[in-house]
């Protein structure tokens, strides 16, 4: 999240980004109880869409997203779209402290190393930006993997739900009161295995798409800056021209002549543009690895007569390929592209508001 490294080199001289506040800067306390707030409020917000996007992964028929949340909401009611919501929301308060913490850390030591091996600002960031993404979404599965079994495990057990009887015949058959009744329900069937199943289905969804997302995210994030150099240079350009060349203005608003200094409006709104960008784009590259990921956790095997088994990743995709085609894959597409483009707005945004509210006095 480092602006720093979203400015291209040429264009550091005509806009100039306020500083990063890094792990050192922080107040921790500050930082972990502000962050479970506002993240709380984050995914209370998205969190239908998750259910809708999950519905659908699971589905052996494409329904639409309007169909799929008209359906929940005659059959079940507002309760429907945050089904495992309690369960979700205590997960993750912890996974995002672990997401945190391993992000800062790993990015502040990272990019120290980098600097000192010699290689150029920019370079460094990125490759400390890519690692610290990396590493925090491995660590954050460490808390995410169950909580994301046991709350995706209540979003589709709706009542009377067409959805979970004659179009998906592999969805569980064990009925779950509450996220704790899940728990215990999975931990006695299938032991601490069972609240880990998909764990490396996770591991290659959200590794890859914490990468693709920081690649994104940086590249975008220098497109609208440069896009921003642009623009001031063109109204350079033709103030200049207003003036016959013995004007004074400067085209940029704050007297320091080809020196932009946005302010705290102007960097939000383009680390939300750039965020939702990367997010789409995240979204379409590592789809069918979530629809995989989504069907391991959720789904059981064919009955081989002594009780049903996990599927494996070769008949999970085998199955979706016979339900659909390749297509089937990109099933749920629209509201995931929709949550993580919403979610990396929020996140980005939240985070850099968390990060400035958490900085220590002595440097506010």
């Amino acid at each position: 999240m480092s602006l720093n490294a979203a400015a291209e080199e040429d264009s550091a001289q005509e806009i100039h980004l306020p500083a990063d506040i890094d792990w050192q800067m922080l107040d921790k306390s500050k930082f972990f109880f502000l962050g479970a707030a506002l993240f709380s409020g984050v995914s209370a917000t998205l969190y239908p869409v998750v259910v809708l996007k999950t519905r659908q992964q699971i589905s052996q028929t494409q329904l639409s997203s309007i169909k799929t949340a008209v359906s929940i909401l005659r059959h079940e009611g507002i309760r429907g779209l945050y089904r495992g919501f309690g369960t979700s929301l205590m997960g993750t308060i912890p996974a995002r402290a672990l997401y945190m913490t391993a992000l800062e850390v790993t990015k502040s030591n990272v990019g120290i190393a980098t600097v000192q091996l010699g290689f150029p600002e920019p370079t460094a960031a990125a490759i400390a930006n890519a690692v610290a993404g990396l590493s925090a979404a491995m660590a954050a599965q460490l808390v995410w993997t169950p909580v994301d079994v046991i709350s995706q495990r209540l979003m589709v057990q709706g009542r009377n739900n067409c959805m979970t009887s004659s179009n998906v015949p592999n969805v569980s058959s064990c009925k779950y009161t509450s996220g704790y009744d899940a728990f215990q329900k999975i931990l006695r069937a299938n032991g601490f295995r069972g609240l880990y199943r998909g764990f490396g289905m996770s591991i290659l969804t959200y590794a890859p798409s914490n990468a693709v997302w920081w690649a994104s995210y940086s590249v975008t994030q220098r497109l609208v800056w440069g896009g921003f150099t642009c623009y001031f240079h063109k109204k350079d350009d033709d103030d200049n021209s207003n003036f016959n060349g013995n004007g004074n203005g400067n085209g940029n608003g704050n007297g320091n002549g080809n020196c932009f200094r946005p302010d705290t409006k102007t960097v939000v709104a383009v680390q939300g543009l750039s965020a939702a960008m990367a997010g789409g784009i995240s979204a379409l590259i590592t789809m069918p690895l979530d629809t995989i990921k989504t069907r391991l956790q959720v789904l059981d095997g064919e009955d081989n007569g002594n009780g049903r088994r996990p599927p494996t990743i070769g008949q999970t995709v085998k199955n979706l390929v016979k339900e659909g085609g390749w297509a089937a894959c990109y099933r749920g597409l629209g509201p995931r592209w929709a949550s993580m483009s919403m979610s990396a707005t929020t996140m980005i945004t939240t985070y850099e508001l968390l990060k400035r509210l958490s900085t220590k006095e002595n440097l506010a």
